[in-house]
Order: C-alpha cells, then structure tokens, then sequence
C-alpha cells in the first residue's frame, strides 16, 4: 500500500508540472501501470482525478469519466473543481445534448468557456439570467459573432466580477470602433483584451474618438484590424495601467482627428511592449507617438511597408538615446522596396547597434534584384512568422553567429526554394505560398522537407491561383498532421478530375490526409466538390463560393445519405452570395425534408449552414 501511495504521490507531482493533452495523458498513466493489476484505476484517490480534471475539456471529462461507474458520475456532479468549455467545432445535434446535460448544469463552476461557432453564443447566452449564472466566469473567448450581439452580451458581462480576459473576432464588417471600445471599457475588471474585426474593402479606416474621456484597467491589449493611426493618442490616453499593446494594421487615415490639436494625453508609465505593424505612415508623424507615450518601452517590434525614412539608422538612433531609454530589444522589419538605400541600412551595422548586440540583415527575390525584398532584424530572430526570399545579403551580417529560427511557427514563401537551403524552421506549424510564389517543380516539396518537418504542419495557405493538382496531393503525402487547406484563389490544374481519382496517389492521399477544413476563396461547381469531398472524406467544415444555379444541387449532395463522403461534414459556408438564397434553402429543407434540425445565417454576404 505504501508503494501505491508513493506512486500516487509521484503521478500528482508529475501532473502538476506539465499541461497535458488527452494522448500524453493517458499515455502516461499506462506507462505508470495505472490501468494494469498492481495499480488499479479504481484504487486512485480522487485529488489525482481532480487534478486531471483541470486539464480537460468539461466535454472530454463527461464522455471520458462519467458513464465508467457511479463514483465517477458522484465525483463529477458533486465535485467544486474548475471546468473549461472548449467547444472548436461540434455539429448541432450534439452541441444541443453539451449545452442541456453538461453546460448548463455546471455553469457556476466554468472559468474558461471558448466557442467557434458563430451559432453557439446565441443558444449560450441566451437571456441576462443565464449570462448571470457563470458567476465564476474568468476567461471567454468568441469567434465569429455578430457586432450586435456582442454589444448586447457585454452589457451583461459587465455583471460578471471574476471576468478579466476576453477574446473576441466580430463576424460582421464594423462601422464603428467607438461602439466597440465603449462596450469592452465598460468591463470594470478587464485586463486582457484581444479583439479581431475587419471593415469593408472600399471604407477608409474608421476612427475612434469618444465623446467623454474614458479609463479602462486593460493592461494587454491586441488589435487585429486596421486602425486609424490618427486614433492612437485618443486610445493610448484612456489606458492608464497598459503593459503591452500590438496592432495589426495601423493605418494612414483621412479622418477630422488631428493630433496636434488632442488637448490630453497621459505618462504610460507601466507600457514595456509595443508591436505595429505600419502601413503608408510617414515616420515623422510616427516619431510623434514615440516622443510622446514610448519613455518606459523595453520591447519595440515594428513591420513597415512604406516610407524609407524608416531605414535611417542615425535617425533611429537618435531617438532611441533621447526618448525610449530603457529599450533592450528592437526588432523591425521593413517590407518593400530598397531601392538606392543600400548604403543608407548599412549604417544599421554601426558600433551603437552592434554593442546592444542588435544585428540586421536583407533578403530579396534574385529575380527582382533589391527591388522587392525584406530588412530585418536578426540574431536572436524573434519573431513567429518569417518570410523566405531566395537570396540573403551576407554584407550586413559582420556577426558569425549562426541564425537561430526557433520562434517561428508560420513560414511564408515568396520565392523558389534554394537547393540545400542552410535554413532550418524547426517549430513552424503553419505555411503560406504567397502570390509572389510560382516556381512549383519536382523539387519544391523536397527542398521544403529540408527547412521545415512537414510532418508537424497542421495548415497551408496557398495564394497563387492554380497549384498543380500533383503537387498539392505529393504535399499532401508529407503532412500527415495537416487539418487545414485554405486556397485564396482556387483553381486546380488539372483538365480531367476523373482521371485523377483513378489514379494510385489520389488514392493514397484520401485516405491518408487528416484535412477538416477546407477554404476556397473562389467559386467550385459540384463536379469540383465531387472530386473534393472524395479527396478529403474527414471534412467538418466547408467554406467555398458556388455557382447560383448550382447552389441547391450541391446542398443536396453534400446531405445526400446515398453516399459516406461527408459524413463527418456540419458545418458550410457559402460566400458571396445573395441574401435570397437563405429563402430558397429554407423552402428547399422543408419541402424534401433534407434536415430537421439545422441552422442558417447570413453574414456579410455569406450564409452559414450548421447542422
């Protein structure tokens, strides 16, 4: 008995140390012997299933535990133990079964609660009285809901006292970031705040200017969005105890704000981190916003596509000495055009930079000579994504220390592959073939096996329009990891679709790509889907546009029972299309009884089918 308390002991400390997923878990405790006869499962005291507990999805806990026996079903219900909703993608049906038996009697103990269904916080949080409930609520994160439903949730979330972190994507097009910003500031106890949000193509950045000075307790703000840069002294003054703020897109704007004539501003004197990403904004106007809130920033990471000002060196050092004092790391990169600059980035390889250990270097694409390329800092490389041009400039690396990518976790390709390409992208889960990208031949995907471990790749965009349809399926053959496709401009190359499925690597690759998410930003007919979905037979989420005429034909297939294809499939997206066609659908169901329990949606011109 001793020694099974000694092993009890020592799985607890073990637990303690490391967040599990599922697979380790379980592995562990098998290696631990703790399902075989010398240590029994049933004989485990119930703190080390509590502590298990804390690193599972409530959903994960109730389909692992609860129906075993009924110590586990006490355990369970009567328990205090924290619990976290993580609900990435669920057909309806099954949600309904979550939300009634397992969501909904336990919402009192939830601290974490993330939904990916635009769908599912409807049926959530669907009353004040229900909002109300999570009393223990700490951390809720959204994708794809509506502006108006989310104004109307966070009236009610201002209730919740526990509540400090919040993440949220807005489905539709914003028209207003003061309705926005007044919602999130009315969170008295927030201090994390991610928010991603897109505005309509041909709208200029929108502004945000509120009408009564406002303070929020935000400490660490993300903005995925466009900006307008002419709103930042207006967003920085209602932040007194900020730490950390980065914004994606911080934009040149023709709003009535002007910077000059802002009455206030206040000492951010918590601000150590600050990253933007710059686009069409001159540097003397940004040198503003740094002389005015940057005096106590430790971490300055800047991306620039414009102004080649923003290459001085003297200037930059300057600045640096006589307003951002306590700067320990500065990481930019600039995106464009070189020009005649060169001898200009090369005063980045000065004695001030060097000494601080702050080194740079230059890529381009070898076919558009310094035209098109990228300058950037290096040596330790920081940041998560990189972009690969085909040639280095070795001219600014004075240092010998060998480029460490560890960092990086999404590669972006803009140029052919060299052969034997010195660099290694060890942690990079994530690959995007840009549009400048279209050098496909026999040596793409092998070179690429050499930079990065394509086993280990969980999505792929692809850019260009019309990757051959050998290639994509010979990559597929190496990411038997990969969840997710995204193709911006579909097109497959390929004149006879028939002839492909015969073939031994159509074959191979359906049955060995794990692919459940499929993004086709172009329009498919359904004799493309066809060939499709008997590619990728594990699909649950499809988001293409369709032809018209051929909408209801495809619905029909994709529900069709005559077939397995899609027998995973619930969740689809039509993009641009008319509203109209939400009518027709609905009729459509009812009158030949395709689905009984769905639902339907339409978002910025596109209509979401879940079921």
């Amino acid at each position: 008995m001793q020694v099974q308390e000694n092993d009890i002991h020592q799985n607890s400390n073990w637990i303690k140390k490391r967040k599990l997923d599922n697979v380790d878990l379980f592995s562990y405790l098998y290696s631990k012997r703790i399902y075989s006869n010398k240590c029994r499962f049933e004989d485990l005291a119930n703190e080390l299933f509590y502590e298990i507990f804390e690193y599972l999805d409530l959903y994960d806990i109730y389909r692992g535990f609860f129906n075993l026996n009924q110590r586990f079903q006490n355990l369970i219900i009567n328990s205090n133990f924290p619990n976290q909703i993580n609900i990435s993608t669920m057909s309806k049906s099954k949600f309904e079964y979550y939300h009634k038996n397992i969501l909904l009697p336990n919402k009192h103990r939830i601290y974490l609660i993330r939904l990916s269904i635009p769908f599912m916080s409807e049926l959530i949080f669907s009353s004040a009285y229900t909002i109300l409930r999570f009393i223990h609520l700490q951390t809720l994160i959204i994708d794809h809901i509506e502006m108006k439903d989310f104004i109307k949730l966070s009236n009610h979330l201002a209730h919740l006292r526990e509540l400090h972190s919040l993440i949220i994507s807005l489905a539709d097009h914003i028209q207003s970031l003061n309705v926005l910003f007044s919602s999130i500031f009315q969170l008295k106890k927030l201090k994390y705040c991610k928010i991603e949000y897109t505005i309509k193509d041909n709208q200029n950045s929108i502004s945000f200017d509120l009408t009564r000075r406002v303070f929020s307790p935000i400490q660490y703000l993300i903005i995925n969005g466009q900006f307008s840069f002419n709103s930042l002294n207006n967003l920085l003054s209602c932040l007194p105890e900020l730490h950390h703020i980065s914004i994606q897109s911080l934009m040149n704007s023709n709003d009535n704000i002007k910077i000059d004539d802002l009455s206030y501003y206040i000492q951010l004197r918590y601000l150590k981190y600050v990253s933007f990403k710059i686009n069409s904004i001159d540097f003397n106007k940004f040198e503003n916003i740094i002389k005015q809130f940057f005096d106590y920033v430790e971490i300055l990471r800047l991306t620039m596509n414009s102004d080649e000002e923003y290459l001085n060196a003297k200037r930059w050092q300057q600045l640096i000495v006589s307003h951002m004092p306590y700067l320990r790391i500065f990481d930019m990169k600039y995106q464009g055009s070189i020009g005649n600059k060169y001898d200009v980035i090369k005063q980045f390889s000065s004695s001030f930079w060097t000494e601080k250990k702050w080194f740079f270097t230059h890529e381009h694409d070898w076919k558009s000579t310094m035209d098109r390329g990228v300058f950037y800092s290096t040596i330790p490389y920081r940041r998560k994504d990189y972009t690969y041009y085909s040639v280095s400039d070795e001219q600014l690396r004075s240092h010998n220390q060998q480029e460490n990518f560890n960092s990086v976790n999404h590669l972006y390709i803009c140029s052919k592959i060299k052969d034997h390409c010195l660099k290694y992208f060890p942690n990079v889960n994530q690959l995007t073939f840009t549009l400048f990208f279209n050098d496909w031949n026999d040596s793409t995907v092998r070179n690429l096996n050499c930079m990065i471990p394509l086993e280990q790749l969980t999505k792929i965009i692809f850019e260009p329009y019309r990757i051959p349809l050998e290639d994509i399926m010979r990559l597929l053959y190496f990411t038997s990891n990969l969840h997710t496709l995204q193709f911006d401009t579909f097109g497959f190359h390929h004149n006879n679709l028939d002839i492909v499925r015969q073939n031994y690597a159509f074959e191979y690759a359906s049955k060995r790509n794990k692919i459940k998410f499929l993004i086709l930003r172009g329009r498919c007919s359904l004799h493309e889907l066809e060939f499709i979905v008997n590619l990728f037979p594990q699909l649950k989420y499809l988001e293409t546009g369709m032809n018209r005429i051929e909408i209801k034909q495809i619905i029909r297939f994709l529900l069709s029972k005559t077939h397995n294809k899609t027998q995973h499939l619930f969740y689809l997206c039509i993009v641009n299309t008319p509203k109209v066609c939400v009518k027709e659908i609905n009729v459509m169901m009812k009158s030949e009884n395709l689905l009984k329990n769905y639902s339907i949606k339409y978002i910025n011109y596109n209509l979401y089918l879940w079921w």
